[in-house]
């Protein structure tokens, strides 16, 4: 069985997010990040980790990657074009939009106080909303890779809870009709349930 290692308030939301779509057991480790426990199996104290019998799996993004491989749901197969535009899609939200996010939490409470810009924080806000508005105008489909949900969707989704709590700009209409349609799906439902 899998087991999950950090807080449901950290993107290690998104892998329990992905084990609730497809369907598979897990255990799942309330830990916070930085915390001695989360040290011991990733020595960053970085959180998600996913513990795959012996083998420590980090980063959400691949976390997720690697599980939509191995049960062959969420994901297209690896060597096909659909795949190499769904990793770029994963990879473009990572860079544009997630990343934004983290910049700004970055130089709101993780770095030392004496490091924080929060002049910074205008401008990531910006670029997040230009971000946004542009993948919302390349989408073709109810979803980023069309009409059906992967694991792109998981991530994009995830991250436009994260700017709503951040306090980030959400004026794209149709990015917050997305990110309730993806937020309405039963597993997520049953996930927030389950961890509030």
């Amino acid at each position: 069985m899998y087991k999950v290692f950090g807080i449901p308030q950290s993107r290690a939301f998104r892998v329990l997010w992905m084990l609730e779509e497809i369907k598979i057991k897990y255990e799942h480790i309330q830990l916070k990040p930085g915390s001695r426990d989360v040290k011991k199996i990733n020595r960053s104290g970085k959180v998600p980790v996913l513990l795959d019998g012996e083998e420590i799996l980090t980063d959400s993004s691949a976390i997720i990657s690697y599980l939509g491989d191995k049960h062959e749901k969420l994901c297209f197969p690896r060597g096909s074009i659909d795949r190499a535009r769904q990793d770029a899609m994963v990879f473009r939200i990572i860079d544009e939009v997630d990343m934004m996010l983290w910049g700004a939490a970055r130089h709101s409470f993780i770095l030392p106080e004496d490091m924080r810009v929060n002049a910074i924080k205008p401008s990531l806000k910006w670029e997040f909303q230009k971000n946004i508005d542009r993948i919302m105008d390349e989408k073709d489909g109810k979803f980023l890779m069309g009409d059906k949900f992967m694991l792109p969707d998981i991530i994009l989704a995830h991250c436009g809870r994260w700017a709503r709590s951040a306090k980030f700009p959400l004026e794209n209409e149709n990015f917050n009709r997305y990110v309730k349609l993806c937020f309405d799906r039963p597993a997520v439902r049953e996930l927030i349930k389950r961890t509030s």
